[in-house]
């Protein structure tokens, strides 16, 4: 992934638009990871697997659940 300070960010915006929608770009600043410009059908993709992921870990929790593979949350706090 290419990196660019805030400033080249500001400086050269309409390249940063270009160039991200081949490929995400992280925007540093202060030395600092801060942001990463994708393009709209990345963003798009990237929020469908999320729900997908989500909806997977509900749907193993039901599962579990009506197993009966649950634990019970003091005593797994008080196990730690």
């Amino acid at each position: 992934m290419h990196t660019l300070t805030a400033n080249d960010a500001k400086r050269n915006f309409g390249e940063l638009l270009l160039n991200a929608q081949r490929e995400p770009i992280k925007i540093s600043k202060n030395s600092k990871d801060a942001v990463v410009v994708m393009s709209i059908k990345d963003y798009k993709e990237l929020e469908v697997m999320k729900a997908e992921y989500l909806k997977h870990c509900f749907e193993s929790a039901k599962q579990d659940l009506a197993n009966g593979h649950a634990v019970d949350g003091q005593n797994f706090l008080n196990a730690l």
